[in-house]
Formats: structure tokens, C-alpha cells, sequence
């Protein structure tokens, strides 16, 4: 009970800190679109956030298995403190510059590498396996929750303090989540022969993690296709926004509908937590990506609030019920001190295609779609997508779904997949107290 509580007080910490940073992305994404009028602008922060774990993202699951994690968890979150203190500073000073966002983020982006396994991994030594599932849908509540708050009182206090004032309560909630770690009491793994199998020196080590997922084969088709999957919604997904501030021409609307969409992946985690998923976990996670292949095209597609509502929220409740789905499989199937590697590993691979999902989607708005509207090619499409702008956006959010709807069932079809858990022996790790 006392390792349960141990991790509630992280999630609440790091959900704290998480709100802090969407705030500070919201205000900043904003400007940038209204200021630049690119999509591509806005596109290249992820891109710059997520390109560090894309390239290098296994050396720090390298230093999650030999450090204490309770290291790795402080260390990850002091160097975004670090990043936002630099963004800070530069506004305060008068000398704030796009690319200085840019390196910002990717200094973040580095950081973040050494807090995202390291936490993942933290989950298996502080929750029993019967109640990881529930475990894991509260970390994943945090990201919706953040989504429906952050704009809210980023919108409120943007107009009292100011950018400078929201990054510095960003900074702020940084800084409480590193002092509460600092007081914390976290478990260190048992060292297994799994584990020293696929160790070594440094370098034998960080390919430890690859190894681990090549050698079991399901796993590694599972890595695979969210390889394919990220790379057809990172990009997408971040059009969001603007599309919806093009389609309705009203920001109140867009707000209220993305925090419509935040809610559709609350009410994810919270099916999961109260319901678990189906044994085999395998078959809820495909059947939810089908649903969310589904809901796509009809979001390209629509143009009423409503019904951009209800497809906004049907699709983000497969991706946070697959998200758990897929933490509560990998965490089962790998010994408890390798899941730093594994995890980072994991990340790498899943992530790989991502930055060039977020160019190519900028590239493809801004020089392809958007200005064919209008013109001769576009008729074909016209009778489903209209005319006004916005609809080259939704012409790549409809192609998306189908894209998803086909890779999914395509891969729900291979025999390995579906029968991964029970192929792959278990790794239960802390027991019921």
C-alpha cells in the first residue's frame, strides 16, 4: 500500500508539472501561428522535441538500468527545469528568437529521454501486476487532464502575467516535482540473468534493449507497427488546432472542442481503469485502433461542431486505451531491470519516423494542399471536402484514417501478434502485498 501511495504522489507531481509545460506550449504554439501564419512553424517544435529521442534515445535507457531510478527521474525532470529557465530568460531579456524555442525543446527533448523509461519502469517496482493496468490508465489520465486545463488557465493567465508569467509558473512546477522526488523512497530492480544477458560494456548495452525486442519476435511486430502508426498521426494530429480555427473560424469553438478531444482520452484511461481491457490485451488495443482509423476519416470529412466533437472524442479513446494497453504488455514481458533499455529502446524505434511525419505534414499543407483548393485537380475531391480553406487539411486527416483502418486490420490478422502474450513468458515482478 505504501508503494501504491509512493506512486500516486509521482503521477500527482508529474501531472502537475505536465500542465505547467502544455501551458507554456499552448501560449507559445499560438503565437507562433498567428504570428508566422505556417503551419510548418508550429510542426518544427515537436520536431525538435522528439528528434533527440529519435536518435539517440537508447543511450539513456542505459543509464535508467544502472543508475538508481529515483536518479534518473530527478535528473530528467532538473534538465527541462534547465530548458524552460533558458526559454525565460530569453523573453525577459528582449532577445527572444524563433530558433531559440527550437533549441529549448530539443534540450528538453534530451532531458525527457531519462524521465520517460525511468518512470515506465518505476510503474513495475511500486505496482503489483493485477493492478498495473489501473495504474497505468491514471499516468495516462494526466495527459487529458493536462490537455483540458492547460488551455483554460493558460487563456486566464496569459492575460494577467503575460508569456513570461506563464513560463515561470511552468518553471515552477518543475521545480515542485523535482523537491518532491527528492523526499521519496523508490525501490531498486533484483538483477536477473535476462538482464546480464544482454549487458556487457556501455555500447553491448545499449543494443541490449534492441536485442531483447528483436529476439522476441511479437513484441518486435508490435514495435513495428506503432512505428508505421506514429508516422501516420504525429503530424496529423498536431493540425489540429489550426484546422479546427480554419473550419469554424471561432477560437472559443476550437477550445471547447479540444477539450472535448482531452475528454476522449480521460474517458480512455478511465474504461481501462475500471474495466481492465480484455484478456488477451491485444484484442481491445487493435479493436480501439480500428475505431480510431474510423473516427479520422469522418473528422477530415465533417464540418459541424457536433460532429467535429464526436469524432474528435472517438478517436483520442483508442490511442490512451492502447498507450496503457501496450505500457501494462511491455511491462510484463521484460525483466524489471532491463526495462530501462527496453523502454528506451522501444521509444526510439516507435518514434524514429515521427520528426519526418511532422516535416513532410507541414511541407504538404503549406506547398501542396492548401493551395490546390480551388484549383483543376481539387474537383475530384470537392464533392467530399468543399472548396474554403481547411480543406486540404481535412483531406490528409481522412487519408490518415484510412491509412490506420488498413495497417490495423492488416496486423490484427497476423497470427504472432494475436497470440503474443501468451507465447511470451511472464515477468510478474512485485507481488501482491
Amino acid at each position: 500500500m505504501k508503494k501504491l501511495y509512493t506512486l500516486y504522489i509521482l503521477i500527482l507531481t508529474q501531472g502537475l508539472s505536465l500542465i505547467g509545460s502544455r501551458m507554456t506550449g499552448i501560449a507559445l504554439g499560438i503565437w507562433l501561428f498567428q504570428e508566422k501564419g505556417s503551419t510548418t512553424y508550429l510542426l518544427l517544435v515537436p520536431f525538435f522535441n522528439e528528434l533527440p529521442p529519435m536518435l539517440v534515445g537508447s543511450l539513456t535507457g542505459v543509464l535508467v538500468d544502472r543508475w538508481p531510478r529515483k536518479l534518473a527521474l530527478i535528473v530528467g525532470d532538473a534538465g527541462q527545469a534547465a530548458g524552460t529557465l533558458l526559454l525565460l530568460m530569453s523573453l525577459a531579456t528582449g532577445r527572444f528568437e524563433v530558433w531559440h524555442l527550437y533549441v529549448v525543446v530539443t534540450l528538453q527533448g534530451i532531458f525527457s529521454m531519462l524521465q520517460g523509461p525511468a518512470a515506465n519502469a518505476t510503474t513495475t517496482l511500486l505496482v503489483p501486476e493485477k493492478q498495473r493496468e489501473r495504474a497505468n490508465a491514471i499516468k495516462e489520465m494526466t495527459f487529458p487532464v493536462a490537455g483540458v486545463l492547460a488551455p483554460i488557465l493558460s487563456g486566464l493567465l496569459y492575460t494577467f502575467v503575460g508569456i513570461q508569467g506563464v513560463i515561470l509558473i511552468d518553471l515552477t512546477t518543475f521545480v515542485i516535482s523535482v523537491f518532491v522526488l527528492l523526499l521519496m523512497h523508490i525501490p531498486e530492480p533484483q538483477v536477473t540473468a535476462v538482464s546480464k544477458e544482454y549487458g556487457g560494456s556501455f555500447w553491448k548495452e545499449v543494443m541490449g534493449g534492441f536485442r531483447y525486442l528483436f529476439h522476441r519476435k511479437p513484441l518486435f511486430g508490435l514495435v513495428t507497427y506503432y512505428m508505421f502508426t506514429n508516422f501516420l498521426l504525429n503530424g496529423p494530429l498536431e493540425l489540429v488546432i489550426p484546422y479546427l480555427i480554419r473550419i469554424t473560424n471561432s477560437e472559443k469553438i476550437t477550445t471547447i472542442l479540444l477539450g472535448v478531444m482531452s475528454g476522449g482520452a480521460f474517458m480512455g484511461s478511465m474504461l481501462i481503469a475500471l474495466w481492465g481491457g480484455t484478456r488477451p490485451r491485444i484484442h481491445t488495443l487493435m479493436g480501439g485502433m480500428i475505431l480510431n482509423g474510423l473516427m479520422l476519416m469522418v473528422f477530415g470529412v465533417v464540418r459541424t461542431p457536433f460532429l467535429l466533437a464526436g469524432s474528435l472524442f472517438l478517436l483520442m479513446m483508442p490511442l490512451s486505451i492502447g498507450n496503457v494497453l501496450t505500457m501494462s504488455i511491455l511491462q510484463i514481458k521484460t525483466p524489471e531491470d532491463m526495462q530501462g533499455r527496453m523502454f528506451a529502446a522501444f521509444s526510439q524505434m516507435s518514434y524514429v519516423t515521427t520528426p519526418i511525419s511532422f516535416l513532410l505534414t507541414g511541407q504538404l499543407i503549406d506547398k501542396v494542399l492548401e493551395p490546390a483548393i480551388g484549383q483543376s485537380g481539387w474537383k475530384f475531391v470537392e464533392w467530399i471536402f468543399g472548396e474554403r480553406l481547411g480543406a486540404g487539411m481535412g483531406l490528409l486527416l481522412t487519408t490518415t484514417g484510412i491509412l490506420i483502418l488498413i495497417s490495423t486490420i492488416f496486423v490484427y490478422g497476423m497470427q504472432s501478434i494475436r497470440k503474443l502474450e501468451k507465447e511470451l513468458p511472464d515477468y510478474k515482478g512485485l507481488e501482491e502485498e
